[in-house]
């Protein structure tokens, strides 16, 4: 029986943000003549860096530095952007920016920033011609504090989508979220934009709350179980959907415990969006460690804690996106929306 928004689970509380952790600044540019954007997650001291790249059709930067036996130990900045391949030069201003106040690696002639990158793609919700830049990396970098981090439809989230898998006329908003955990004086943190072509189901019971509708669009369709009933998905373009994200602790981890963290923060998306890391997808996770605290509970723990916090965020990408409407009338409609619209 598919389930109906009447008997979705409740909305949970949001449970924290990245920026939580000790070190960590957010900043986001949304362009307001289309829904596209970036995120950059910035460490201005620096950040011990490690990533695992899940999907099959990724869009980055910088990632090959970041294998625990490449030289550079530390990375200044992660941005996440809309616009598919293009928008990888929205990294380019992340570095521009960080030059300007200093930062980067010191190369004896200069400073070189060290920033990371991954895209997702958006290029269908509205005109594809616009998309992060430069500028737009450098705005995102501009606006960048610890303050309780904006989600939903913003950055890197703003033309973000759900449950592509029949089709986009069935599919629901994504966007980007935020969550963090603390054990002990240790923290914890995830940025997440989702853009999956799977449905985004619920950390807790692994029911679908946003993802392919019904053709009447009232009902969520659930991927997983309409594919194992034989259900035939659309054809589908290879790096047309994606969930990137970063991961960031202020406990002191090594390069090689960092990228153990990335893997690890994969579990939580496979918590939370389901199904994952498939062709058309590029998922990505940076983790960022900024050893501003001394304490440790251990890569038993901080492991658990990423993944907690990878799968809060998913799902507060989706609790916090709003519908819109794209130009040939198709509505996406964000979860909240879509409730409250069943409810009346």
């Amino acid at each position: 029986m598919q389930p109906s928004p009447h008997s979705l689970p409740s909305p949970s509380t949001p449970r924290g943000c990245i920026t939580d952790v000790a070190g960590i600044e957010v900043g986001q540019f949304t362009d307001p003549r289309r829904p596209t954007g970036c995120s950059v997650v910035i460490a201005r001291a620096g950040a011990v860096a490690g990533v695992d790249v899940r999907g099959a059709a990724p869009g980055t930067r910088e990632t090959d530095l970041l294998e625990p036996c490449n030289l550079v130990q530390q990375v200044h900045a992660v941005m996440l952007s809309g616009g598919s391949a293009y928008g990888l030069d929205a990294a380019t201003g992340a570095m521009r920016w960080l030059e300007e106040q200093g930062i980067g690696l010191d190369v004896g002639v200069g400073l070189v920033p060290i920033v990371p990158a991954a895209v997702l793609f958006d290029l269908t919700v509205g005109d594809m011609k616009i998309r992060p830049d430069a500028a737009a990396g450098h705005a995102a970098c501009a606006a960048a504090s610890r303050a309780a981090v904006e989600q939903g439809n913003v950055g890197a989230g703003a033309g973000a989508v759900v449950g592509k898998m029949f089709g986009l006329h069935n599919a629901m908003k994504g966007g980007i979220g935020s969550a963090s955990v603390r054990v002990g004086g240790v923290t914890v943190g995830a940025l997440i934009a989702c853009n999956a072509v799977g449905d985004v189901i619920s950390p807790q019971d692994a029911r679908p709350l946003a993802g392919a509708r019904t053709d009447d669009g009232r009902r969520l369709r659930d991927t997983r179980r309409a594919l194992l009933s034989g259900d035939a998905p659309r054809a589908l373009l290879a790096g047309t959907n994606t969930t990137i994200g970063v991961i960031a602790t202020d406990a002191r981890i090594t390069k090689v415990q960092a990228t153990r963290l990335a893997t690890v923060g994969h579990d939580g998306l496979a918590r939370s969006i389901n199904p994952v890391h498939t062709m058309t997808d590029g998922d990505t996770l940076f983790a960022l460690g900024t050893g501003q605290v001394d304490e440790n509970p251990g890569m038993l723990v901080l492991a658990a804690m990423a993944a907690e916090a990878v799968a809060l965020a998913t799902e507060q990408a989706v609790r916090a996106a709003r519908s819109i409407t794209l130009p040939d009338g198709t509505v996406l409609p964000g979860l909240a929306d879509w409730r409250a619209e069943a409810a009346a």
